[in-house]
């Protein structure tokens, strides 16, 4: 609908979904939040509500549809969580166990089954650019069918569903009539060949996931269907962009081409940068930026499994209210955490190591170390894992990048800022929008109904960034990084028998 004012965007997030409301200027015109919630059932563990996000989502999207007229809103886009995963009955839409998050290590042991086997383990890297890891989609839908063997059966009968969460959002959007999912959404699951953007029957075997499971993949410029309506929710209005959350952040950087990496700073972390074709590399995946017109961009990616919940896990270790904000306050206390380190493998550790049994680690502690040094070591774990993966991006792309692109809840910290632009000694370029993946879904949504006319034209559109320079000698940021290398040696391959088990 090219005469609309809008677009519509909902960001659904590991703690929160959001949506937004921009005109045709690219200016938020209206926002909306909900708390998601996510529970630890035991030692490994990570889920969520199926319901709970749907009905957050449906009460931001109500929210923004009330500060306009259902026919000036060309489209609805949606940006998600990636590698999560729904399962729910195709006949009513009821889930039939809780969103096996990405978090969650509860198909550690599928992997290291697979990893068993050295072909198995070059076929999964060969095809979908990811190393075997329990965050990854597969080995989540793996365990969800073998833990309840007449839920297979179901399965393989065609009565149940799955998919990442913009499936499940897709779902209920329109009441059921789209099963459906996008090429950067397929490309996380490690059950898609990232070449030809579609299902692999030799993976499917490999974690005995049903294809009649599965969801239709589309690009992610798609017009996927319309809305049903209901529930405060106008009907007929198209469904026509959706994008992983780091890749809707990337699109909204206009980092549509080679030489460019962003950072978003979450829950977890994601480091991305466009690249012109797939490079298979073990320390960092390879992955569908986004699809165009069935066209494919793909990228180098970095997952930093605990960034900003190493934040809320200190601050609930020290009983504090406001972790975001009281944890800076205590770091701003010292200028240094004076040989205190915490590695937070709180998850295991992403790239560039991929350990699912590092435990995290709190290393260094003397007599005079307070809670101040605990917490600039905090803020300092990030900006060291963000520079992990960083060099191992540099590496595997043969690039060399002159300064970081910065997004996220956590990168509106400017102590967090500064300390990482010094640890990495570049730039650190922060966008000064707090729904930056919002904005991507809605761009690709704009750009599918005719809001937008091109990706130069998206480019156009003014961004307000804030640019950190590096203060720290050369010498000094050298010696930090090695300590810091020296504190992750700790923390690999730390857990015990009896921790394995419990994943």
């Amino acid at each position: 609908m090219p005469g609309s004012r809008y677009v519509i965007a909902i960001d659904q997030g590991t703690t929160n979904t959001k949506s937004v409301l921009l005109d045709r200027t690219g200016k938020v015109r209206h926002r909306s939040s909900r708390p998601v919630h996510i529970s630890f059932p035991r030692a490994g563990w990570a889920e969520q509500d199926a319901n709970e996000i749907w009905n957050t989502a449906r009460e931001v999207l109500k929210e923004c549809f009330d500060q306009c007229q259902a026919n000036e809103v060309a489209g609805i886009g949606i940006s998600n969580q990636r590698e999560t995963v729904a399962m729910w009955q195709r006949h009513d839409g009821a889930p039939v166990a809780p969103c096996v998050s990405w978090q969650c290590q509860r198909g550690a042991d599928i992997c290291r089954r697979l990893k068993s086997s050295s072909r198995a383990e070059a076929t999964v890297l060969a095809k979908t650019g990811l190393r075997l890891d329990p965050m990854f989609s597969a080995s989540k839908l793996a365990w969800l069918l073998e833990c309840d063997p007449q839920r297979r059966v179901r399965a393989e009968a065609g009565e149940l569903c799955a998919g990442t969460i913009d499936s499940w959002l897709l779902w209920n959007l329109s009441k059921g009539h789209i099963h459906g999912t996008e090429a950067s959404n397929a490309s996380r699951t490690q059950l898609c060949d990232i070449r030809s953007a579609a299902w692999d029957e030799e993976l499917l075997g490999m974690f005995g996931v049903p294809k009649s499971v599965l969801p239709v993949i589309y690009s992610s410029n798609a017009v996927f269907g319309e809305t049903a309506g209901g529930n405060g929710i106008p009907a007929g209005v198209p469904i026509c962009g959706i994008l992983g959350d780091s890749h809707a952040a990337l699109f909204a950087h206009a980092a549509f081409s080679p030489g460019v990496v962003k950072a978003t700073y979450g829950t977890g972390s994601s480091l991305m940068s466009p690249v012109a074709s797939v490079r298979t590399d073990q320390h960092i995946s390879n992955t569908i930026a986004w699809s165009l017109n069935r066209q494919t961009q793909h990228a180098l990616e970095g997952n930093i499994f605990v960034t900003g919940a190493a934040v809320q896990w200190v601050g609930k270790l020290l009983q504090l209210q406001n972790p975001a904000q009281e944890i800076t306050e205590l770091a701003m206390r010292t200028p240094d955490s004076e040989g205190v380190h915490f590695v937070p493998a709180l998850a295991g550790l992403g790239a560039p190591h991929w350990d699912a049994s590092a435990r995290g680690v709190i290393s260094g502690l003397t007599l005079a170390s307070t809670s101040a040094h605990l917490a600039r070591a905090t803020l300092d774990s990030i900006a060291f894992q963000v520079r992990d993966v960083l060099e191992a991006m540099e590496t595997a792309g043969g690039i060399e990048i002159s300064e970081l692109l910065a997004d996220g809840g956590a990168a509106e910290n400017d102590l967090l800022m500064q300390i990482q632009t010094d640890i990495i000694g570049r730039p650190v370029v922060r966008s000064a929008s707090r729904d930056l993946s919002a904005q991507g879904a809605a761009w690709m949504a704009g750009l599918s109904s005719g809001v937008w006319s091109s990706l130069d034209e998206l480019k156009q559109i003014p961004q307000e960034v804030t640019r950190f320079e590096p203060k720290l000698s050369a010498s000094l940021r050298e010696e930090k990084y090695a300590r810091w290398k020296e504190a992750v040696a700790r923390t690999l391959g730390t857990s015990t028998a009896a921790d394995r088990a419990l994943v």
